[in-house]
């Protein structure tokens, strides 16, 4: 298919701790196509970011891809080297990490760790990567980029720290960008800024976005699919009406309850997902959420195949088997 970017196919990633094997990301299948944004969230520990590293090649030890493969551009970009994944990395797939400043080096400024990456991938002379750092950094609405461009991390606020981030990534025009938590621990209104301008690059570079993310308000802003993780498994997918109106999984339907509502003066009850996530040091042989399921029925025990609802709609869950269903009782209500 010559609009698809990037294919993840039954990406398996395990953490060989001392306890034993932490089972991060079991099976997950998806893709990404050519100027799409996509959204993939999830609670803390779904596997999320785990995923993106992965993409990345950036799993740390005792981490490991144990299985499936990553296709970018129709070519399996799994097991290269060091070397190649150089002339890839920044390049062709950016990252935007959660946390600006663990990611800038605090004793370095900001133009000359902006000019090393784009001298690296682009092969421009200093004088012509400091042009482009300038204007990169004008792109993403900080001010006075001249004078900006001399000054170190802790100069900038935490937007402003985000925003150098989102310059560095897109300075090498790469045709997927990875944003990992870009607005955590911003507050709305920045939260709200980032967002417009990633949205803003992406009409004037055509590149395509992966979102990892929390939050599902954030998510209905900029994305168009939407991937719902869950112990490290892909609970459901599908458009953002999708996913917002039609909701096919217990789990999705649990993280919309949970939402606030938007409307002026509404004093409704959040709804939270009761219990916690499954321990993946030693998952549940079944459905990694049939333990917090409103819904659990004996069927649960076995781990469901992922149930197409709909065009480009699919669910992980028994409830969408009428055979299953018709065993479900009163679902657990």
């Amino acid at each position: 298919m010559t609009d698809r970017l990037l294919t993840v196919d039954n990406l398996q990633v395990s953490f060989h701790t001392r306890d034993g094997e932490n089972k991060a990301v079991r099976g997950v299948s998806f893709h990404i196509d050519k100027g799409e944004t996509i959204g993939i969230v999830g609670e803390s520990g779904s596997g999320k970011s785990v995923t993106a590293k992965a993409i990345m090649a950036l799993i740390p030890p005792p981490g490991e891809i144990i299985g499936g493969d990553i296709r970018f551009d129709g070519e399996s970009i799994r097991k290269l080297s060091e070397k190649q994944w150089r002339s890839i990395r920044g390049n062709r797939i950016a990252m935007v990490f959660q946390d600006p400043m663990t990611s800038l080096n605090p004793v370095k400024k900001i133009g000359d760790q902006m000019t090393e990456i784009i001298r690296r991938h682009r092969h421009l002379g200093q004088a012509e990567a400091l042009k482009e750092a300038i204007e990169m950094l004008r792109q993403v609405g900080i001010p006075e980029p001249e004078r900006r461009v001399r000054q170190y991390p802790h100069e900038f606020s935490g937007g402003m720290r985000q925003r150098v981030m989102i310059a560095m990534a897109l300075s090498c025009q790469p045709e997927l960008l990875i944003a990992d938590e870009p607005t955590t621990a911003l507050d709305v209104t920045i939260q709200a800024q980032i967002l417009d301008l990633l949205q803003e690059l992406k009409a004037k570079t055509s590149a395509s976005i992966a979102l990892i993310t929390h939050d599902l308000g954030v998510v209905a802003q900029v994305c168009s699919r939407v991937i719902v993780m869950y112990g490290g498994m892909i609970m459901e997918e599908g458009t953002v009406e999708d996913i917002f109106y039609r909701p096919k999984h217990p789990y999705t339907q649990g993280l919309l309850r949970s939402l606030p509502e938007r409307k002026a003066g509404s004093r409704e009850r959040l709804v939270p997902i009761e219990g916690t996530p499954p321990d993946l040091l030693d998952p549940p042989p079944g459905c990694p959420f049939q333990e917090r399921c409103p819904h659990a029925m004996p069927k649960c025990a076995q781990l469901p195949p992922h149930f197409k609802v709909g065009e480009g709609h699919r669910s992980m869950c028994w409830l969408n088997d009428d055979e299953a269903k018709g065993g479900a009782g009163n679902g657990g209500q």
